[in-house]
């Protein structure tokens, strides 16, 4: 197309149809514009068979085709279209609702964690696929199973991390059993599905903030009156200046559905509080500011959603190992929640209450494997999930201390297990005990003797070697507050 004022073709299948090829013949018809080659039909004509605007990949030419509206066909069926979307709803068990809002495509992304032999926490994208649909278990179990297979690493895993859809749920009990079968995961599977940790927190928060205090709804209110008007602005900017405070900082508005932007609204608006309360004096149209208790109320509430926050951004790094650290971030948590549940203030508690019901139902879940990662973290080990334990069930803490002890040495166990035994030269030793036997002609001092290698036996086993697990738990602790160097480890071993 060379001409400048070439006449733009759209595909049009709505209210009437429409002949291209008219189209075509009628551009030919035309006068040619100055500076324009007198065969634009047949260069119009070339053009249609690349231009990318004959491919829109809309819905309509997912489901229906190349043939059915393509450019080159602009008849357009009705009937037939409504047939051919039933079938496809039918087929793919989509919901009815698909009809509403604009198809995207699924996709499917597998990303593997690992340590290298430097002890470098890695990470690498395994697979970013389309994933047609049914969405459905039987399909993610299907092509994961497969990614494993091209890849050659079914019987290298350990947990599989997904969020909380049925669909995942499925899909994972598949997959475990057709690994169990494979005798590829550790203890039979038990520590196989890992619920996402963010994504569990999100959901108990939540489900505390169904229900907003009327302290939230003021200060949101307050917020859209100062980002309401230039002047408005203004007129906060120069309360700030009065109240001496940093303007750079910001207000943020928070999403409702977001749970953390209600966290960053709190705190901000809670910075700029005495800017707010000289705005009330100067400004009689806002009506909105928070009284003095009020304010006290919403520093309650931030500070109780700062622990959430902080364990969110704790589980959301990707470029460090978040394992050992899920235990002391979940313990702040279930802790706070607890004191919270028997607050004097009637909202905290009954935001806690509902906090810690989802909590707790995921807390038994995929609290133990976790719990024996940090306690491999040489800066706490099980002194200090004994000392979590104890703030959390008082007496009853024995217990759950020592199923935590028990998980960690059947696990460790069962690694041990599959190392092979070190070879050992035994041939002097049969020699000794065969001469030594010949030395006694009496089977009763024979007998004597061997029943002293039993009892011998008995005492060597219960003063053994301790295993590496054991000896790394009688080490003292590393200070808490020190940074690990995994090649130091190493040099030392």
């Amino acid at each position: 197309m060379e001409s400048d004022e070439m006449i733009p073709i759209e595909t049009k299948y709505e209210g009437e149809d429409i002949d291209l090829e008219d189209e075509l013949d009628e551009v030919a018809e035309l006068p040619p514009p100055k500076k324009a080659k007198t065969k634009s039909k047949r260069n119009l004509k070339r053009h249609l068979g690349v231009c990318p605007r004959t491919d829109t990949r809309d819905v309509g030419q997912l489901i229906l085709g190349q043939n059915a509206m393509s450019v080159s066909s602009p008849k357009f069926d009705p009937a037939k279209f409504r047939e051919l979307l039933c079938a496809a709803i039918t087929m793919h068990e989509l919901p009815f609702r698909f009809v509403e809002y604009v198809a995207t495509d699924g996709y499917m992304c597998v990303t593997a964690h690992f340590t290298d032999a430097n002890w470098v926490l890695q990470k690498r994208v395994l697979n970013f696929c389309h994933l047609p649909p049914p969405h459905n278990g039987v399909s993610l179990f299907e092509k994961v199973y497969k990614l494993l297979s091209m890849w050659s690493i079914e019987n290298k895993i350990f947990c599989v991390t997904l969020d909380n859809a049925s669909s995942n749920d499925v899909s994972i009990d598949m997959l475990r059993t057709q690994l169990i079968n494979k005798k590829a995961l550790v203890c039979n599977g038990e520590f196989f599905h890992l619920r996402c940790c963010a994504h569990i927190l999100n959901l108990v928060v939540q489900d505390g903030l169904k229900e907003i205090d009327i302290v939230v709804q003021k200060i949101r209110e307050s917020i859209k009156y100062v980002r309401g008007s230039q002047g408005r602005k203004k007129s906060f900017y120069e309360s700030v200046k009065q109240m001496d405070l940093d303007g750079k900082k910001g207000l943020r508005q928070d999403v409702p559905t977001r749970w953390n932007s209600t966290f960053l609204m709190l705190q901000s608006a809670l910075y700029y509080r005495r800017a707010f309360q000289h705005l009330e004096l100067t400004d009689y149209n806002f009506k909105h500011c928070p009284t003095v208790n009020e304010w006290k109320k919403a520093e309650k509430i931030k500070k109780f959603l700062a622990v959430f926050y902080d364990a969110t951004l704790v589980f959301s790094g990707a470029k460090y190992p978040t394992a050992n650290l899920y235990f002391p971030q979940v313990f702040i948590v279930y802790f706070t929640l607890k004191k919270e549940s028997d607050s004097e203030d009637e909202y905290m508690r009954k935001m806690a209450d509902q906090m810690l019901v989802k909590f707790e139902k995921y807390w038994i879940e995929f609290s133990v494997v976790l719990t024996i990662a940090v306690v491999l973290d040489p800066r706490y080990k099980l002194p200090f999930i004994d000392w979590c334990y104890q703030k959390l069930y008082g007496y009853a803490s024995s217990l759950q201390y020592l199923k935590v002890r028990e998980k960690l040495f059947s696990m460790f166990g069962e690694y041990v297990s599959n190392v092979p035994p070190p070879s050992t030269s035994s041939g002097m030793a049969c020699q000794a005990t065969q001469e030594t036997e010949e030395q006694y002609a009496n089977e009763g001092s024979l007998s004597m003797m061997q029943e002293f290698d039993s009892f011998h036996s008995m005492d060597v086993g219960r003063q053994a070697q301790k295993t590496q697990l054991e000896l790394y738990l009688d080490e003292p602790r590393v200070d808490r507050n020190a940074k690990l160097d995994m090649s130091s480890f190493l040099e030392k071993k």
